[in-house]
């Protein structure tokens, strides 16, 4: 999702408020900012950042990619080179007039997208080896639990 200049209409942000909005800290959001995975808001003429609508997205989204599925620092700017490059191949699409080029950025699309579901693919299952462990670790409490529970009750 690319993020504009602020359009008319946009809701207008504050910092606090971003941070409020997307569950994340201010200084968070600086960061993000510093490493380019938001682009620089406007600026008030007294310096205050300025957030739009279209920030909080973002912001809410790399927030589910961190957390829901464990992406680093480095894997959220990839998703968002990708992100950026879907969304100019979309905008590219829409311009062309139907035809071979129309078909072509298509291709390009999908191969962006299928790019993207393989790297969410290994983290979920990353993330079910790891659930697999948890659970298996839980079934041997449980039974050491039991064997426990049944040691006391024949004393």
């Amino acid at each position: 999702m690319r993020i504009n200049k602020r359009k008319e209409g946009d809701r207008i942000y504050k910092i606090d408020e971003a941070a409020q909005l997307s569950g994340l800290t201010k200084r968070t959001i600086r960061y993000y900012e510093e490493l380019g995975l938001i682009p620089p808001p406007e600026r008030s003429e007294g310096g205050f950042r300025l957030y739009t609508d279209a920030h909080i997205v973002r912001l809410k989204a790399l927030t589910d990619m961190r957390d829901a599925l464990g992406f680093s620092l480095g894997e959220l700017q990839e998703y968002i080179v990708l992100v950026d490059e879907i969304d100019a191949l979309r905008q590219q699409y829409r311009a062309e007039p139907d035809g071979p080029l129309k078909l072509d950025t298509l291709d390009r699309l999908e191969r962006k997208l299928e790019d993207q579901l393989i790297v969410i693919d290994e983290k979920l299952a990353k993330i079910n080896r790891i659930r697999s462990e948890v659970k298996q670790l839980n079934e041997r409490i449980k039974q050491f639990k039991q064997q426990e529970s049944q040691t006391e009750n024949q004393e």
